[in-house]
């Protein structure tokens, strides 16, 4: 059995911001359709199960949790 693939020569790291949402995707090459799979703590990974690979990475609510870590840390 072949393990997961993650960023295995698929192109750049693309990315986009969506300021009202707070949230930041993160795609391997262009964006593809892929399974969702929350794991916590707000971030979700994006699979493609067919090539059996992640395909890209969501961060929900980064600025809020940067803001918090500072602050912490200030």
């Amino acid at each position: 059995m072949d393990g997961v693939k993650i960023l295995e020569g698929r192109g750049p790291m693309r990315r986009s911001y969506d300021d009202e949402a707070d949230v930041l995707h993160l795609s391997v090459g262009t964006p593809r359709a892929a399974t969702g799979v929350d794991i916590g703590d707000g971030v979700v990974l994006r699979y493609d199960e067919a090539a059996n690979e992640v395909v890209g990475v969501t961060l929900v609510g980064l600025r809020a949790r940067l803001l918090r870590q500072l602050a912490e840390e200030g």
